[in-house]
């Protein structure tokens, strides 16, 4: 268990308007082995616990003390890989309550099912079980896990290529196999589901009428972007190159190459066709390194209101290294910034667009908070914040703004106070160092402003 945890990460803009500043903000606390944060249309987060719990932690960052649910009795978690590993709500579960979980059962295979919420909307109803689909899984490891709805209503499941290594059943390839794909399934039309009419191999002798996708090794954690339905896929690499794949909404059919293509990397072309019939990743990043790298937890596109220049960008992390990136779909660029300390197991986000992201070992959920402040954003917000760097005391001055609160964040993003509807700051009794102002308005404007203390 990592035992310090580091939640400030610095670095800097290639523009010379801002220089870049990210906080991992401890947002709620005390999971046991989190794997997945979802949303399910309102202001709740629902943490899975990878050993069968689902706990609900409200918008204050208190957890309930009574499980949303809890079917630890039926999830067989040996390997370190198994486990309740996904959650989806059904896209009216406002009206109809319905919710949907992945998980390896005490035999190791996978498990999709359909709940329903009891007359506490907090708490599941246990008895409502059905279970849709089981997957033979033959090995403990590479088990995917993520579910999630598109945009088109339907239920899109990850699957992993049946564990090992290398793939030495060449399921990912194999049509006749659920494993190492992005399956489509319908869960409205039939009982226990349907198949979409659109899916791309319907009718198709050679492959399954649920694929979607083929070529997948263990796609962890996929997601859409909730402004045009793009999706995002992080897929986890055998031992040289970790993935990110990209695809426009409604694109159906591809391949995505493994376990003929580790990344853009040959890997094992036996029985493989010409180069042309797969399809590569927008990204990639080759593991090892200081910070060492091992392994992608796919993440989302931003698309939150509170921190505009991480808009359109797509937020992943290495699990081993700690460290969060981003890759810019319009520059094709990624950035890799320092590590946090902690075993990334899973981004989140709520129905607002901003992100979280889970400590495996820690337990801790975290809030990603871009505190950049632009030149523009300071000429707009009037404030002036002096002396800086200072040996006491700090001055706020506003002609247009009346300063009603200032949070000081010091160098591990931790709140050291709040201080309440005052322009004089005074520091003399905090240790020299770097601290971060985040001063709030009487318009609710935000500034984020960096001080040091000589």
């Amino acid at each position: 268990m990592i035992k310090k945890i580091t939640t400030l990460l610095l670095f800097s803009f290639s523009l010379s308007c801002f220089s870049q500043e990210i906080v991992l903000t401890s947002f709620g606390t005390g999971f046991t082995k989190p794997v997945c944060i979802k949303h399910a249309g309102d202001s709740r987060l629902f943490v899975v616990e990878q050993d069968g719990i689902i706990k609900i932690l409200t918008d204050s960052g208190t957890t309930l003390n009574t499980a949303f649910l809890n079917i630890d009795n039926l999830v067989g978690s040996t390997g370190n890989e198994q486990g309740l590993l996904g959650l989806a709500f059904h896209p009216s579960y406002a009206t109809n309550g319905l919710f949907y979980v992945n998980y390896t059962n005490n035999a190791g295979d996978t498990v999709i099912a359909k709940y329903q919420v009891s007359s506490n909307p907090n708490v599941a109803d246990t008895a409502s079980a059905e279970i849709l689909l089981t997957i033979s899984q033959p090995y403990s490891n590479h088990n995917g896990g993520n579910i999630a709805f598109g945009p088109d209503g339907y239920l899109y499941i990850g699957t992993g290529d049946g564990g090992s290594g290398g793939d030495p059943n060449n399921n990912a390839q194999n049509g006749n196999s659920m494993l190492g794909k992005m399956l489509r399934i319908d869960v409205d039309s039939a009982s226990p589901y349907g198949i979409p009419n659109d899916n791309p191999f319907v009718n198709d002798g050679n492959t399954l009428d649920e694929i979607w996708f083929v070529g997948l090794r263990n796609p962890w954690r996929f997601s859409f972007d909730k402004q045009n339905g793009d999706m995002w896929i992080g897929d986890v690499g055998q031992s040289a190159i970790e993935e990110i794949d990209h695809i426009p909404n409604g694109i159906s059919g591809l391949n995505f190459g493994w376990r003929c293509y580790e990344g853009s990397a040959t890997y094992n072309d036996t029985g493989c066709s010409n180069a042309s019939n797969y399809v590569f990743p927008v990204a990639e990043y080759n593991q090892g390194g200081n910070p060492y790298k091992c392994a992608i937890t796919g993440g989302y596109v931003y698309r939150g209101t509170n921190f505009s220049n991480l808009n359109g960008l797509y937020l992943f992390a290495d699990y081993c290294s700690g460290e969060i990136a981003t890759y810019n779909p319009t520059t094709n660029t990624q950035d890799f910034f320092g590590s946090f300390n902690t075993y990334i197991s899973t981004f989140g986000e709520d129905q607002n667009g901003e992100l979280y992201v889970a400590g495996l070992y820690d337990g801790i959920i975290y809030k990603i908070e871009d505190t950049t402040v632009s030149v523009a954003d300071e000429i707009a917000a009037k404030i002036s914040v002096h002396p800086n760097p200072t040996k006491g005391f700090v001055f706020l001055e506003s002609s247009t703004h009346t300063i009603k609160k200032v949070e000081i964040l010091n160098l591990l993003g931790k709140k050291v106070t709040t201080i309440y509807s005052k322009n004089k700051i005074d520091l003399r009794s905090f240790e020299n160092g770097i601290y971060f102002f985040k001063i709030y308005t009487d318009t609710k404007e935000i500034l984020v402003k960096k001080i040091i203390k000589k």
